[in-house]
């Protein structure tokens, strides 16, 4: 049933109690019951909202940084994502395999605030050896959700 759950909050979090329990055939209390434990054990991490800000008068700018560092003895990877995601600014950080070893995803109002952000908080740290940034232009798809709306070819077609 777990699983089944997930799946489903995983693309609707407001889903109604009962109307989530019809889907499952389970009674509402067994899955409230289950996602509660699911809560406490930490599967089950947040309720977010998907906003595409670009339909919003609000500018943000979005950049993906490239992080590499020197693991620290005793304490691996771990510490230093610790120090990374503590900052406000610093949506999401990833360990990652390939060239870099750290993807720390942030938004900011500017582009020179996330490069302040950059150049005086996440580079200062002593494990960081390099950072590279880039900044998302435009979002097509976010968690699974199509952002832009496709235009129909409006032309009329002529046939011979």
């Amino acid at each position: 049933m777990r699983e089944k759950i997930l799946a489903i909050i995983e693309k609707n979090s407001r889903i109604d109690l009962k109307d989530l329990a019809t889907l499952l055939g389970e009674s509402e209390v067994s899955v409230a019951n289950e996602i509660a434990q699911m809560e406490k054990e930490h599967i089950i991490c947040g309720y977010h909202t998907l906003i595409n800000w670009d339909n919003t008068s609000d500018e943000k700018v979005m950049a993906l940084i490239e992080v590499k560092v020197t693991p620290q003895r005793d304490m691996g990877f771990d510490k230093i994502a610790e120090r990374i995601y503590q900052y406000s600014e610093v949506d999401s950080v990833y360990l990652m395999s390939g060239s870099f070893d750290f993807m720390v995803l942030i938004e900011g109002k500017t582009m020179r605030q996330v490069a302040l952000f950059v150049s005086e908080k996440l580079s200062t740290i002593d494990a960081v050896l390099s950072t590279a940034t880039h900044f998302v232009l435009k979002k097509y798809k976010d968690h699974g959700t199509v952002l832009t709306e496709s235009k129909q070819d409006e032309r009329m077609l002529i046939t011979p």
